[in-house]
């Protein structure tokens, strides 16, 4: 049974829940361009994340008083249209929301951020949900500071709370409420700074906040998500990209491909696709796809998942369906018979595809670099997997994502994002960039 230490737990959001000093520098040294205004030697930037803006540009550096006004709104302009989208969520903090959620904890959000502009934010990485109530400054209106947005965050009822933050603000915040004040040393505040802060505890890393709100908690499932496309769909561009935005969004992301994935299954991918090996017959090739598949279904991919990790796995058994099954012909049903042992059940929980006509996918592949025995084929084969491909998609639509592979790979990338994230985090209220 879990036994949760706290029944109301608030959260800062910059440098606690989010790595924000990014986002929140670059949009500050915009506004302090504009002004025409100069960033002290001395100033150190990572300070400005967590006090309020006006004492930011007013204190730390030096804008006129008469200017700050404006300065803040040039700062807010940017910071909507570019400096939120360079927010990274920290690792470990969207399982232990959930788990926080799950165990029926009031989870609050006590910020100096204007609330409309915290609310964005967690609507964007899709966290709003994870939060019984969002509080922070109003605009035009007295600033509360933050004692008081803690005190309004809290319920008129609870056993026992916590405030966490990684600045010395959020701890005087949980001492003026009388609650813990939990500090985070992996934010934009200085372990010095926090220490004579005095707070309850101090935790290193976001896996030990993690244990601390979540002792005995059982970890959410994780998610098999799955890329496939021809050759020459740019799919090794947008598996790269793809898994940096995941991370970005706060995904313990486990990269791995097919052929390969680990050691025994590394060394099948060498036989495959050595161009030495062109008397390979279709069934050996058939058979050994699946054996890499069984050692690495047992070793990475079911370990990953069951312990809530995203995988995010470059080609799966979909490939050996279009690639055997269509290309090879050696039949559909044959393919998937061959891999039900391999597979033993752990199918993608969603499959990204990369769709582009065959014809073009392989001028572009060709173009990039010496092709692997299975490039070499006719183009009659690729065409065969083409279809192979579709009808997989015809068959089973719920569990396929496909993007127009055709476009720009900015475009291709925005677009295979958000619809990944509506299957990994369905239901969720979330706009794209």
């Amino acid at each position: 049974m879990n036994h949760y230490p706290y029944d109301a737990v608030a959260f800062d959001l910059d440098g606690t829940l989010f790595d924000a000093e990014e986002g929140i520098v670059s949009s500050v040294k915009y506004a302090m361009q504009q002004l025409g205004c100069a960033i002290p030697e001395k100033a150190d930037l990572r300070q400005v994340v967590g006090p309020p803006l006006r004492d930011t540009f007013q204190y730390m550096l030096g804008v006129p008083a008469e200017r700050v006004e404006e300065a803040m709104q040039l700062y807010r302009a940017d910071f909507r249209t570019r400096g939120m989208y360079r927010y990274s969520l920290y690792p470990n903090i969207r399982s232990m929301l959930s788990m926080l959620r799950q165990g029926g904890v009031h989870v609050a959000l006590a910020t100096s951020k204007p609330r409309w502009l915290a609310v964005d934010i967690l609507r964007h990485f899709g966290l709003l949900e994870d939060f019984n109530l969002v509080v922070g400054e109003e605009d035009g209106a007295a600033k509360h500071g933050k004692p008081e947005l803690v005190r309004m965050a809290l319920p008129k009822d609870f056993r026992r709370a916590a405030m966490v933050g990684d600045r010395k603000f959020d701890v005087e915040g949980a001492k003026a409420n009388g609650i813990d004040a939990i500090a985070v040393a992996y934010g934009c505040g200085s372990r010095e700074e926090l220490e004579n802060a005095q707070p309850k505890v101090l935790v290193d890393t976001t896996e030990q906040l993690r244990d601390l709100l979540c002792p005995g908690a059982q970890m959410p499932r994780g998610f098999f998500l799955t890329v496939e496309g021809p050759d020459g769909s740019g799919k090794t561009t947008q598996v790269n990209l793809l898994e940096n935005s995941l991370r970005q969004f706060g995904f313990d992301v486990v990269r791995t491909r097919e052929p390969g994935g680990c050691a025994i299954s590394e060394d099948i991918r060498r036989i495959i696709l050595d161009p030495a090996n062109m008397e390979m017959c279709d069934t050996c090739e058939a058979l050994l796809y699946a054996a890499s598949r069984a050692q690495h279904v047992h070793q990475v991919i079911r370990p990953a998942v069951e312990r809530g990790a995203l995988v995010l796995c470059d080609r799966f058994v979909d490939s050996s369906v279009a690639y055997q099954g269509g290309g090879r012909e050696l039949g559909v049903k044959t393919i998937q018979q061959i891999n039900q042992p391999a597979v033993n059940g752990r199918l993608p929980d969603a499959t990204l595809y990369l769709a582009i006509d065959h014809r073009e996918a392989l001028r572009r592949r060709l173009a990039a670099s010496e092709p692997d025995r299975l490039e070499l084929a006719a183009v009659e084969f690729h065409g065969r997997v083409q279809q192979a491909y579709e009808e997989l998609i015809a068959q089973d639509e719920a569990r396929f994502v496909v993007v127009d592979a055709s476009r720009d790979i900015q475009t291709i990338a925005e677009d295979a994002l958000n619809k990944v994230l509506a299957r990994v985090l369905p239901g969720r209220d979330r706009e794209g960039k």
